[in-house]
């Protein structure tokens, strides 16, 4: 079975909600999902991947899509800034000369 409309994906519910969060039953009925092992057919838009994605633990995508749908949901990294250079080890070096300097005085 191949998916009609190449922008639409084909969801089954596999999993009970019993013993899960409210809202997460919410999401598994607004996709249309009525009866465990039922299948429905949606629009492939982010905002029906991300709801996927919600509830991936009680659903599965059909047909397609070749990846689970927690890894169609993109990742955000954050990168920190790398350190500025600060003027402390020229000033460190001028004075450990000074030192060094005072040290050959003597």
């Amino acid at each position: 079975m191949s998916n009609s409309n190449p922008g639409t994906i084909r969801i089954r519910w596999v999993r009970s909600g019993i013993a899960f969060n409210r809202k997460q039953k919410e999401i598994v009925r607004s996709l249309g999902l009525r009866r465990l092992h039922q299948v429905v057919e949606r629009p492939d838009t982010p905002s029906v991947r991300g709801l996927i994605a919600k509830v991936a633990h009680l659903v599965e995508i059909v047909d397609g899509g070749g990846q689970p749908p927690r890894y169609s949901v993109p990742e955000y990294a954050i990168n920190h800034p790398e350190p500025a250079e600060t003027a402390v080890m020229p000033a460190i070096e001028s004075v450990a000369a000074d030192f060094e300097g005072e040290s050959a005085d003597t």
